[in-house]
């Protein structure tokens, strides 16, 4: 059985050994750049772990998939990032900064299929499954993001239309990981259903953790600029959650801080960190992200497990959760 640390030295060598020197560089350079600058590759890691639950057998049969899973999610952030006119990305200049627009989109659009190519590689007898898994996360994820931007120019969205969401966009594509490697491992259809449910609560936990360190986190260790959702009024969990409940002179603050412009940054993050802190927002968002980790524990008791495979899971899921906190 592999262990975590042994299971990120597979998907960085099997990311390695992707052939992307190839022509145009202008299409091809992008890819190369944006998967080797790094991040935390929680997909393909869950996908690896998950299939290492059921089967010691490590080959393309699971690699290729678990790569593809890194490749997509990728993708969506190279045209995320043009959506949301970002400049970095992991303290990196974007794709669409560092190149172009049309480079960035085009280049996206070949990781989208490239996915598909990796994807592939599952065993014959389960790839009509993997594939049905795959292709719905990957609508779901768009969808995800087409319900995100909306919500820029709402004035209001409710906890509802913000953990559904973070569902789509997030959670899923983590519970699809999950699914996948169970289901390429051999697992019978309640225990990969159970470890798709313990991934897309891990999802949820882990969206409203980033949410909370873009606030209290320390940008040394967070890996960028704290209060960036505060300056672009970004309906995160302790936004909606300030919505939610503030009233009287809060709602007052609220309104005033939400109006203040991008050039008043400084004062904007202060502000809106000092009405969380009254309204007791942190304390919330932890208590939140607590109750979704144990749903996903819930869960992963649901799979039949020794204690060995059962410890490398909640550790696992605990360094997707608890990190930096």
């Amino acid at each position: 059985m592999l262990n975590l640390h042994e299971i990120g030295q597979l998907i960085e060598k099997t990311l390695f050994t992707l052939e992307l020197e190839k022509e145009p560089k202008e299409l091809y350079d992008p890819i190369a750049y944006i998967l080797s600058i790094g991040g935390k590759r929680i997909r393909p890691k869950m996908c690896l772990a998950a299939h290492n639950l059921f089967s010691n057998k490590v080959d393309r049969d699971i690699l290729y998939p678990a790569i593809a899973l890194d490749v997509f999610h990728a993708f969506t952030l190279i045209h995320d990032d043009i959506m949301d006119k970002a400049d970095m990305r992991r303290g990196q200049l974007t794709i669409h900064k560092k190149w172009n627009d049309n480079i960035a989109i085009l280049s996206g659009d070949v990781m989208s299929i490239q996915a598909y190519e990796y994807m592939a590689y599952a065993p014959k007898e389960v790839l009509p499954e993997v594939l049905k898994v795959f292709t719905q996360t990957a609508i779901e994820v768009c969808e995800g993001q087409q319900f995100d931007m909306n919500f820029e120019d709402a004035p209001v969205i409710t906890m509802d239309d913000y953990l559904k969401m973070i569902g789509l966009k997030t959670a899923v594509l983590i519970a699809c990981s999950a699914k996948i490697g169970a289901l390429i491992g051999g697992a019978d259809h309640a225990s990969a259903q159970a470890l798709y449910d313990f991934g897309y609560q891990l999802g949820i936990a882990f969206q409203i953790t980033d949410d909370y360190l873009d606030v209290y986190g320390d940008p040394n260790i967070f890996g960028k600029n704290i209060g960036g959702d505060i300056t672009n009024n970004k309906k995160s969990w302790l936004l909606v959650k300030t919505m939610k409940d503030a009233v009287g002179e809060d709602r007052e603050e609220l309104a005033s801080i939400l109006s203040l412009p991008v050039e008043q940054a400084e004062e904007k993050i202060s502000r809106m960190k000092s009405l969380y802190n009254k309204l007791n927002v942190a304390g919330a968002a932890e208590a939140e992200i607590e109750k979704y980790y144990a749903s996903a524990l819930a869960s992963l008791d649901k799979v039949e497990l020794d204690q060995q495979k059962r410890d490398m899971m909640v550790d696992f899921a605990r360094q997707i959760v608890k990190r930096n906190k």
